[in-house]
């Protein structure tokens, strides 16, 4: 009975320690375990009230907040399926979606009011309409009801689904969705126990304090830690969106043990006005994942702040922690995911599925109990994401060496050709971070009457510095095989940023590919 009773378990073993800091609140919101445990109650017994049972979608639209974890709790108590819709889509994009899922619920924030009333209104009078629209602050759309008010409202009585088994769906995460309608990974039970033993083994405590900047609708903000650190007990500390000054503050202010992020976040936090006066002596390690941690940025933050990085891989449809690279290898090892969690198999193939061995580059295929069960109402696309074999292919490019070290080279469909030559970018924006003008850059490839493709750089330069594309040029000449050396660079002030702090290339090459 207790497969998605997270809280339930938790109020049993440790009622009063600190589950929840919510800065998104003014004053911020303290909750124990109990009160969180209560709050699923209520909501779960509102959501049953309604007709919520096992098996449906409950969705939500909104910045993070307790409110992701109130649903998600809630709907582990009924085995219905939290499913948190990327509020960067385009409403007609949320509507494909809501005609894909079904939700019997919307929760949103009201930053996002005027797409939901654009929701409500393509699908009011289809058999995709939502009969339950909950807004989390403001008014909301006329016939919606109030969060809190609507929590609070609900019976304390404790609720669990005992036909709930481990492979029952507790989640949908969507896909980035470049092409198409995002696909919705189903995330299970199982896989969340599983991601949660191989964390836990990867160095989480039961008196860790986590913070969170990775927004709830991806699988960094809701699996990478914030649920291990539920289960294990724990404290995750939530704010609405990514500020590099206050998460500074907050590190210093609670004693944050661990931190997570991706390089773009790290590269900011060293321009925020309070880098230099703020003490980050209580983190015991950063986490970074999304593209490799340049050696200059893991120099600067293990100078000036002491900081011990942990480096690592992950992704929607597995883990999301596979891979983890130790700090006494963040310089040694520079450019390594590190090795597979412990219970993650990984191999690099070639184009025939045949295994390649040390310093051969192909693709990433993975194995092991915390995949995903596939896609949610797209079985061609679950079929082809996993072999005869069961191994299921990541789309990376990647390598590894004698001593099982993993190296991304890149994503398939990043890597371009030139004068027949396979050319990887995150190679040359490793060489760009080295030059000590480079604040953030990205390089994507352009049509070349000759050469078929070459390289583009698009570089921001630190505050106060200069640089010319001359130099930057001459500067990866000087590290890069000649094919590799891009053949422009464009200066910007800022690169698109998705709300989980990765370069949106797909952006820079909608404006600087022809």
């Amino acid at each position: 009975m207790y497969i998605g009773d997270y809280l339930g378990r938790r109020a049993i073993y440790s009622p009063d320690k600190l589950a929840i800091i919510d800065y998104g609140k003014n004053p911020e919101w303290r909750l124990t375990y109990r009160q969180m445990n209560e709050r699923a109650n209520k909501l779960a017994n509102y959501f049953k009230s309604i007709g919520v049972s096992k098996g449906d979608r409950v969705a939500i639209f909104a910045r993070d907040g307790v409110e992701h974890l109130d649903t998600f709790f809630a709907c582990a108590k009924l085995g219905a399926i939290h499913t948190a819709f990327n509020w960067r889509l385009h409403w007609r994009e949320a509507v494909d979606i809501v005609e894909n899922t079904m939700p019997k619920v919307m929760i949103y924030s009201d930053d996002f009011k005027s797409i939901i009333a654009e929701i409500e209104n393509a699908t009011r009078n289809t058999q995709h309409a939502i009969r339950n629209y909950i807004h989390i602050e403001g008014k909301g759309i006329e016939g919606g009801r109030h969060f809190e008010s609507t929590l609070q409202s609900g019976a304390t009585t404790p609720v669990t689904c005992e036909a709930l088994e481990a492979e029952n769906i507790a989640a949908l995460i969507f896909t980035g969705g470049t092409t198409g309608l995002p696909k919705a990974a189903q995330v299970s039970h199982r896989m969340i126990a599983w991601n949660t033993l191989n964390t836990v083994i990867h160095d989480v405590t039961h008196n860790d304090t986590y913070l969170n900047v990775f927004p709830m609708f991806h699988t960094g903000g809701l699996f990478v830690y914030t649920l291990p650190q539920v289960i294990f007990g724990g404290t995750t500390i939530l704010i609405r969106a990514f500020d590099p000054a206050l998460v500074l503050s907050l590190i210093e202010k609670e004693k944050v043990t661990i931190f997570g992020g991706v390089p773009a976040m790290y590269q900011m936090m060293t321009q925020a006005e309070n880098w230099a006066q703020v003490n980050l002596s209580s983190l015991r390690f950063c986490t970074s994942g999304g593209a490799p941690l340049p050696v200059p940025l893991v120099e600067k933050y293990t100078k000036e702040k002491g900081i011990r990085f942990k480096q690592g891989f992950g992704m929607t449809e597995f883990g999301p922690g596979i891979f983890a690279l130790a700090p006494e290898d963040a310089i040694r090892k520079a450019g390594s995911i590190g090795r597979p969690n412990f219970f993650v198999d990984a191999r690099v193939v070639d184009d025939n599925n045949q295994p390649l061995g040390p310093n051969e580059i192909g693709e990433l295929v993975l194995k092991g109990p915390s995949y995903s069960s596939g896609y949610f109402n797209n079985p061609a696309a679950s079929k082809d994401a996993v072999d005869a074999e069961g191994w299921f292919h990541t789309g990376d490019l990647a390598k590894y060496d004698d001593e099982w070290y993993f190296y991304i080279v890149d994503r398939k469909k990043d890597m371009f050709l030139s004068g027949g030559e396979n050319v990887y970018p995150v190679e040359i924006e490793k060489a760009l971070y080295q030059h000590p003008a480079v604040h953030m850059c990205a390089v994507i490839g352009v049509p070349d009457a000759k050469w078929g493709e070459v390289g583009k750089a698009i570089v921001v330069l630190k505050p106060g510095m200069q640089a010319t594309e001359q130099e930057l040029l001459d500067h990866c000449r000087a590290n890069l095989a000649g094919y590799k050396v891009p053949k422009s660079v464009v200066f910007v002030d800022a690169l698109p940023i998705s709300s989980a702090g990765k370069i949106l290339k797909r952006e820079l090459k909608a404006l600087y590919g022809k």
